[in-house]
């Protein structure tokens, strides 16, 4: 980090200056890229998901609680794990407490996961997160959702984001649902790897630091969960 440039500050406002044209250049475009994203087709769901939830058993329906959309973050802790993934811990320290913002623009958010409820709701007092949690009660939501694939075999929509690989039984994802004029409810989007970036604050405000995410070559092994520091 010593033998970085150092300039005087003309210098460093005319770069910076030159940079801000391509970040609002950037900006614009991913404006370009949701309106894109929200012209998507949807796609009606046909088959009846079933999860256990604090309040009893409920649909996929039932999970909107009354509002136009629902956004689904697929957490990974599998029916036989003893704790969450570390990484979605670290997704989940960022995203908690955003339901109550979402709600008022008509949206519910809450995570499922394919463990059983009362692990999922220890996990969660131990992490110490509010937000709402709910079991896939035989896991079908997940594996047609992309996110699970038993046996390490892919389903029938193919392997992870959208590619034919399989790089883990369980993966991270986020999946978009809206409600039907008559009271269906259509998949509208999903994005998996990398996509999921897009709600952890803490990674955005590490990519504004000379350092950047400083991982390199270790990926996120330096991670941990929140209480194992």
């Amino acid at each position: 980090m010593t033998l970085h440039r150092i300039v005087d500050r003309a210098q460093w406002l005319t770069e910076r200056r030159s940079l801000l044209a391509e970040e609002k250049a950037h900006m614009r475009a991913g404006d370009a890229l949701a309106e894109k994203r929200r012209a998507l087709p949807w796609v009606r769901i046909e088959r009846e998901y079933l999860f256990d939830t604090v309040r009893g058993r409920e649909t996929l329906a039932d999970l909107f609680a009354g509002k136009g959309q629902l956004a689904v973050y697929h957490f990974m802790l599998g029916a036989d794990w003893e704790q969450g993934c570390k990484s979605c811990s670290f997704w989940a320290d960022n995203f908690d407490g955003v339901d109550v913002h979402l709600v008022a623009r008509d949206t519910r958010f809450l995570c499922t996961s394919n463990a059983p409820l009362d692990r999922l709701q220890a996990y969660r007092a131990r992490m110490g997160w509010r937000f709402d949690w709910v079991s896939a009660v035989d896991g079908a939501f997940s594996r047609d959702f992309g996110v699970t694939f038993p046996d390490m075999q892919a389903g029938s929509a193919g392997g992870y984001n959208y590619t034919d690989a399989v790089p883990n039984d369980e993966m991270p994802g986020i999946s978009i649902f809206i409600r039907l004029e008559d009271g269906g409810v259509a998949h509208a989007y999903s994005t998996y790897g990398r996509g999921v970036e897009a709600i952890n604050g803490a990674y955005r405000l590490l990519d504004l630091t000379p350092k950047g995410r400083d991982e390199g070559g270790r990926g996120m092994s330096w991670l941990r969960r929140r209480d194992e520091y």
